[in-house]
This record gives structure tokens, C-alpha cells and sequence, in this order.
């Protein structure tokens, strides 16, 4: 199949599944931002809110090259697709409007600590009495309730409470360390959107809304492959670097000028690479054969494969494996895979205006629908962009509008 086959029936004018809903997201740095990010590359109508001094993911670094005054990569990254919108809830005016706001969205999302917005008179029960229906949708450090919910809550909290850490990284040292991306917002975000789309489904059938708790621990939790499972039944979890529990040889190797991947996971994928290696007396061996039998000769078997791949480049070391239709991916760094031809004619990676007229590759929606297509539909807007917009989509005049800046309140 091609892209175009794919697409064959694709609706021009749809932005997206999710076309009509409304989202009202007061949001922070990544993981609050990453769950509107994807409903509104779904196509929700998804307005920020934001402080009038804008919130801190607009400035900090590294910033986008070449832009004035510098554009952060988190606003450039996560912000598309969104109106924005400035709102002071210090004054009870903008509080007004903020639940104006709400009484007319599906889903409101938020990512501050427990209780914050219940401060500002703008938390769920507050929001619940304007739009008794609304999806409230919280992401969190700790959740919402627990020993640990008043907690201030970052990535690397999570990543070290969780367990993650502790078996990240080589297997001869004991070195803690933490994912390079901020992985524990990234999940959070995704199951905060997925949670969201779920209770709208509930909504649907039903007419209740409800409040959604997503925290940076749990989400990482579950997704840690069921070990937290495992050490709870006392089952031991050896740090395995670039190696897998469940399979042999499968880890990363130096070429003469580079490192690949190999994995062999199947033991069918073992007797065709004994061929590669031009060692076929080992295909059916009891030492190798099984997987059971290579992973007890773990060691060995990573030697043969090194000694393999050290003779050869990368290219020549992907080109022999992929020809025997084996598990093989060059390593590369991220500056690398932006120039990979798969990626870009996945879409993964798409030019985008910037406010100022500054045009940057953003990174697409991973999800692909054939009928409803996602796309970075508009870049990240400018501070307050789209405010008189809003309220005047609310019923705020040209004055009452500009009392209302006056005041500082927008």
C-alpha cells in the first residue's frame, strides 16, 4: 500500500475525528500540553489558556534557530493546532470568563498541583455547576488523592519513584539514570487524551461527565512492561543495558564505523542468521538453537555476532540482515532520523509557519486515519492571538473588552 492508497478516501476538509469538540485547556510546561496537543491534532477546537505573561514553556530553551524574539521549542512543539488565549485568574473578571469558557467545552484540562484551581474558584465542582456534563480532565504529579497527592510533581519524580530508573542504564554499573525525553509527561499526556476521548464515549451514551485523575507515577507504572508486577512477586530484574530478557543475541553492536541493532527473537530468526554469519553447523546445535540455550550463553553468542558486525559498516551489516528478512535498525542519532526518507514520508516531521513567518519542521501526529487525517493544521499561536476572538465569541464588546486589558485582567 502507498500513501496514496491510504488516503484514498480522506475528507479534505476534515481537521480531524474529533471535529466539534470543544477543549478548554489551562495547562503547563509538557504533560498538560501533550494532552491537548493530541485532541487538537485530532481536531478538537482547543483553546489555551494562559497568564498574561504567558506560561514558562514559551521560554525556555533551546530555542527555535533563527527566531526574534526566541520562540521556545516546547510552545513550538506542543502548542499547534490551539487557540490561545490570556486570562489573569487573580481577578474574579477572569474567572467569569474562564467559566464562561467552560460551560461551553466538552473537556477542560489541567495539569497544576491538587487543589490549585480549586483556589482560583475555577476546579471541577466549581466547573461541574456551569457544564454538569464536562469531561475535567487532571494530570498531576501524584494524582489527585493518596498519601503523595499534595506533592509537587515533575518527569524525573516519577521516573525515579516508579522503579523506572533503577534499571536504566549498562548493566556494570549501578548508576541510576533518567530517559533523555521527559517520558513520564509524555505518558501522561497520552493517557490523559485517551482518558478524555473514553469519557466523551461515556457521555455519549449516558449524558454523565466525570472527573478524569491522571498522574506522571501511574502512568509510568503501568507502562513498565509489567515489571512493578514482577518485583512485587519477588521475581529478580537484572539491569540488562541494550540487551533482552526474553531473547539472545539481541543488543546493540559496533561496526567499523557505527553501531547497530540486532535482535533475534524468534528461533527461526536464529537458523537464518547462523547463514548470514556463515556458521550454518550451529542453526539446530542444542547449545543455540533454543532461546532458552542462547540467552545461558548469552556472552558468546553477543562475541560471534560483534566479531560479525566489527568486520563490517553499518550499511554493509543492515544490508546483509534485512536481505536474510532480519530484525536490524542502524543507531542513530535524532539528527539522523529527521533525514530518514521513511520518516519524513510518514509525516512524522512537518513544515510549519511560526508567528513572525519563521517556517519549522514540527513533528507530526503518530496516528494515521484514512478517512479523518491528523495534521499540524496551524503552528503555535502568539501570545493571546486568538483572545478578542474568544470573548467576543462570548459576547464581549470591543468595550468591555478593552476594560478588561485595562485592568490587566487579560
Amino acid at each position: 500500500m502507498d500513501k496514496q492508497d491510504f488516503y484514498r478516501e480522506a475528507d479534505a476538509d476534515s481537521p480531524g475525528p474529533l471535529a466539534g469538540v470543544r477543549v478548554l485547556e489551562i495547562t503547563t510546561t509538557w504533560a498538560g500540553p501533550m494532552c491537548g496537543c493530541l485532541l487538537a491534532d485530532y481536531g478538537a477546537d482547543v483553546i489555551k489558556v494562559e497568564h498574561p505573561g504567558g506560561e514558562v514553556a514559551r521560554y525556555l530553551p533551546p530555542y527555535i534557530p533563527g527566531t526574534d524574539p526566541p520562540v521556545g521549542f516546547m510552545h513550538a512543539m506542543l502548542n499547534r493546532n490551539k487557540r490561545s488565549i490570556t486570562l489573569d485568574l487573580h481577578h474574579p473578571e477572569a474567572v467569569e470568563a474562564f467559566l464562561q469558557l467552560a460551560a461551553r467545552a466538552d473537556i477542560v484540562v489541567e495539569n497544576f498541583k491538587p487543589g490549585a484551581l480549586d483556589r482560583f474558584g475555577a476546579g471541577y465542582a466549581v466547573v461541574r455547576g456551569v457544564r454538569p456534563d464536562v469531561i475535567f480532565v487532571s494530570i498531576s504529579g501524584f494524582g489527585q488523592w493518596g498519601p503523595d497527592h499534595d506533592r509537587p510533581g515533575y518527569d524525573p519524580l516519577a521516573q525515579a519513584e516508579s522503579g523506572y530508573m533503577s534499571l536504566n542504564g549498562p548493566p556494570d554499573s549501578d548508576l541510576p539514570l533518567k530517559s533523555p525525553t521527559f517520558l513520564a509527561d509524555e505518558l501522561a499526556g497520552l493517557h490523559g487524551a485517551m482518558a478524555a476521548m473514553a469519557a466523551l464515549h461515556h457521555r455519549q451514551h449516558s449524558g454523565e461527565g466525570q472527573h478524569v485523575d491522571v498522574s506522571l507515577l501511574d502512568s509510568l507504572v503501568f507502562q513498565s512492561s509489567g515489571y512493578p508486577a514482577l518485583a512485587a512477586m519477588g521475581v529478580d530484574l537484572p539491569r540488562l543495558g541494550n540487551e533482552f530478557r526474553i531473547a539472545a543475541p539481541a543488543n546493540a553492536y559496533r561496526t567499523r564505523d557505527g553501531w547497530v541493532l540486532i535482535g533475534v527473537l524468534l528461533d527461526s530468526h536464529w537458523r537464518e542468521l547462523t547463514a548470514v554469519l556463515q556458521r550454518p553447523e550451529l542453526a539446530e546445535h542444542p547449545d543455540w538453537a533454543t532461546a532458552a540455550a542462547r540467552i545461558g550463553n548469552r556472552r558468546a553468542v553477543n562475541e560471534m555476532v560483534g566479531d560479525w558486525a566489527a568486520q563490517r559498516t553499518v550499511e554493509e551489516a543492515v544490508t546483509a540482515l534485512k536481505a536474510a528478512d532480519l530484525p536490524v535498525a542502524p543507531i542513530r542519532s535524532y539528527a539522523a532520523a529527521a533525514q530518514d526518507p521513511h520518516i519524513r514520508e510518514r509525516d512524522m516531521l512537518q513544515t510549519t509557519s511560526l508567528d513572525g513567518g519563521a517556517e519549522i519542521p514540527v513533528v507530526g501526529p503518530a496516528a494515521k486515519l484514512s478517512r479523518t487525517p491528523t495534521r499540524v493544521r496551524t503552528g503555535p499561536p502568539a501570545l493571546g492571538a486568538h483572545t478578542d476572538e474568544i470573548l467576543e465569541e462570548l459576547g464581549y464588546a470591543t468595550e468591555a473588552r478593552q476594560t478588561l486589558r485595562d485592568r490587566g485582567t487579560i
